[in-house]
């Protein structure tokens, strides 16, 4: 049995189970999310697995009172009805930390037609971050970031000769590898079969599941393949539809219903445009920029591999950013923070801001780390922290270029620069 590697969702799963009497836990197949939940039950029920409990639950004779409790319900949306029960034997209990629903899709909506309002809590899981894989040693904390703390601590890099091209190779190894538990012992090339294969299972069955309508995989496969292409991008649903091969307003209303499919299944993540409030009246884009979960699936339907991605460094550039928002998102979330893109009709754009709950923020570059690429990636952080009315939006916490070698350091002008092997919840 694999060693659990800890995850920064774990403590987020505990606070709700101490506050609210169901924890739903969703994201992507593949993510980690069943061996998560089962860290905090004190009993389980796998519905992909005992077709008899499926069965005992439809017609309301499993046993959720009788515990113990917390109580994993996997895959729970398999199961018509289960909602409702579920929610009235908490009410029973009434005690928080009763039960723990994960599910690989957002079930439709006549499965919850109830609310759970005061009874139900929910914690995304992503594919892993490198802090979680081991990959970063997060001595760059984005916790300690919005306090305004910039510690540059060195710390050794481990693997290859220390060279930027050997640690460079380590991050595309890294992100060929991708986020998911079960691919972390394995070779790059191993990994993106798996990719591979996830991909063709998601466009053959996850997507007409979530849909509830018949799809052609292949087309399915090509709006992957548009997506990978326009990682980190914000192209249009026509965009989209003619990198497919297909043209037309149906086939734009077939991309549209593509996507929200995606996003059912946790495969597909949009990033929102920031409405920070500035000085001049230049008007914002709000168009969202586009992401696959893991920029290992990327990858896989681009069918990028180690060489190509180090010689053609403008892909890597968009995957590599991709990587970085994973990474953000998934600090950000257990920072009670969002991630957002900004861009402006004046041409300044930034590749993330995460701004926190209580309005703190943080604006953040994503470059390889050639010093032109830092420098410029700087000039647009400081453009973007003049141009905010901070009297309204407030200061930015810190200005950060986030890169792919290197070590941390504090630049005169203020940004500091992070590698994305330094970056920490």
């Amino acid at each position: 049995m694999r060693k659990y590697l800890p995850r920064v969702v774990d403590d987020q799963i505990a606070g709700k189970l101490r506050s609210i009497p169901v924890v739903l836990v969703e994201g992507t197949r593949g993510c980690g999310k069943t061996t998560t939940s089962q860290q905090f039950a004190a009993s389980e029920v796998l519905f992909d697995e005992d077709e008899t409990a499926r069965g005992h639950a439809a017609q309301g004779t499993l046993p959720l009172l009788g515990g113990p409790h917390p109580m994993l319900l996997d895959e729970w949306p398999l199961v018509p009805g289960l909602w409702d029960r579920v929610r009235r034997a908490s009410d029973r209990l009434g005690r928080p930390g009763s039960f723990i629903l994960s599910a690989s899709a957002q079930p439709a909506d006549y499965i919850t037609t109830h609310s759970g309002v005061g009874r139900m809590g929910r914690v995304r899981m992503r594919p892993m971050s490198l802090w979680e894989s081991g990959a970063s040693n997060g001595t760059m904390s984005l916790s300690r970031l919005f306090e305004g703390e910039f510690k540059a601590v060195y710390r050794p890099r481990s693997g290859g000769d220390g060279t930027p091209e050997s640690e460079l190779r380590n991050v595309i190894d890294w992100l060929l590898r991708g986020g998911w538990p079960l691919t972390q012992q394995m070779a790059a090339r191993d990994a993106q079969d798996y990719a591979r294969d996830y991909l063709d299972e998601v466009a053959r069955v996850d997507v007409p599941k979530a849909s509830g309508t018949r799809h052609s995989p292949l087309s399915v496969r090509r709006l992957l393949a548009s997506l990978a292409r326009n990682s980190a991008s914000e192209a249009s649903f026509t965009t989209l539809a003619a990198d497919m091969g297909t043209d037309g307003a149906a086939s734009r209303q077939t991309v549209s219903g593509y996507l929200d499919a995606l996003t059912s299944v946790f495969l597909y993540e949009s990033q929102p445009a920031w409405k920070g409030r500035l000085f001049s009246r230049t008007t914002l884009r709000s168009a969202p920029k586009h992401h696959l979960v893991d920029p290992s699936l990327a990858a896989a339907a681009l069918g990028a591999g180690v060489e190509g991605l180090f010689d053609d460094r403008q892909a890597l550039g968009l995957l590599f950013e991709s990587m970085a928002t994973r990474d953000l998102r998934v600090y950000a979330q257990a920072n009670r923070s969002t991630v957002y893109h900004y861009r402006d009709k004046a041409g300044l754009e930034v590749d993330a801001i995460v701004e926190r709950d209580d309005g703190r923020w943080i604006a953040v570059e994503v470059k390889l780390g050639t010093p032109q690429a830092i420098e410029a990636a700087a000039q647009s952080l400081l453009a973007l922290s003049a141009k905010v009315d901070t009297s309204v939006t407030g200061p930015p916490a810190v200005l950060v270029v986030v890169t792919s070698t290197g070590q941390p350091y504090l630049r005169a002008d203020g940004v500091g620069v992070v590698p994305i092997a330094s970056l920490g919840p």
